[in-house]
């Protein structure tokens, strides 16, 4: 199976690992070359302030090192309205950069968590065509709709609040993470909804990939993938014929090529066609692009032609 990123872009040394699977989300591991010198979303990048509606500041704190800042990244806190970034970008080690175009997901005050929690997550894979358009325009309440159309479509009430699912949702939503595993030296992942492409989540290095691993699987996709499953039948669980542990071990096997058979067949007919790059913004040898296709939206970092980031999911729902 092929890496499916833009046309261009060197993926030289990178990998697809064997499919895992959890009810209606497939999850195909990615290996690779790191890019070194990035610092990773949790423990290397902070949410300075929410300045006003629609104006975030974060923070690189590091003494050496860029951030690249994730795709729709967004945070949940007690302090402030809960807001999503609509692009990426980079942070210099010591830096601020504030986002004037970032998006409020909560269209009152009664979203806020009792606890004093915050944490963050990525838009669910459903949001972000719309996020991913309304990049570079300033206006807090430019999702609200979208949200309340999301919220609609899958049952809850029709308001701008993402906590709806987030938050009301996340004890359901975190199960993903326990149900698929993160493998070492893992950088990144396909994530199939059903048998459909959902998104292509490509890091610098491993480390940076397992920061952003829950935001990623819970909250990005594991939405789309909770709610093909609700309603859905109950899959029959797989029984194995052996009468004997090497039996056993052979039929795993043979169940996990037929899975791959599978998901293999699913990439080859996904009807991605990433186009072009159009370029963003600049850090040292670094560019930062968009990609706007009538099938596929998202942004990649590439060094020359070297890939380093990708955030690419399907442009339509």
């Amino acid at each position: 199976m092929n890496l499916p990123v833009p046309a261009g872009l060197d993926t030289t040394g990178y990998r697809l690992g064997p499919p895992q699977r959890a009810g209606a989300l497939t999850m195909v591991p990615v290996f690779g070359p790191a890019y070194p010198g990035v610092a990773p979303p949790r423990s290397g990048l902070k949410l300075s302030r929410v300045v006003t509606y629609g104006q975030v500041e974060l923070t690189n704190p590091a003494t050496t090192g860029v951030a690249i800042v994730p795709l729709h990244v967004g945070y949940i806190q007690d302090s402030a309205q809960n807001h999503a970034l609509c692009r990426s970008g980079f942070i210099a080690a010591g830096q601020t950069l504030r986002f004037d175009d970032a998006c409020c997901v909560q269209e009152s005050q009664g979203g806020y968590l009792a606890e004093r929690d915050q944490w963050f997550f990525v838009l669910p894979v459903e949001l972000r065509p719309a996020a991913l358009r309304l990049r570079g325009t300033s206006q807090y309440s430019k999702l609200w709709g979208d949200i309340a159309s999301f919220n609609a479509r899958h049952g809850l009430p029709a308001r701008g609040h993402l906590e709806q699912v987030l938050t009301r949702k996340r004890a359901v939503l975190t199960q993903y993470q326990s149900r698929l595993e993160l493998l070492d030296g893992q950088l990144g992942a396909l994530f199939f909804v059903g048998d459909r492409l959902a998104g292509v989540e490509i890091a610098p290095d491993p480390v940076y990939f397992a920061e952003l691993w829950m935001a990623l699987v819970c909250f990005a996709y594991g939405p789309a993938a909770w709610f093909a499953e609700t309603g859905a039948p109950e899959e029959a669980v797989e029984a194995f014929e052996a009468d004997s542990l090497d039996g056993v071990r052979a039929a795993l096997r043979q169940r996990r090529r037929r899975v791959a058979d599978e998901v293999e067949e699913w990439l080859a007919r996904a009807a991605w066609q990433p186009g072009d790059l159009v370029e963003e913004e600049r850090y040292l040898d670094l560019r930062l692009s968009t990609v706007v296709a009538e099938t596929v939206g998202g942004q990649v970092v590439t060094d020359g032609s070297r890939l380093v980031y990708a955030s690419l999911f399907a442009a339509a729902g």
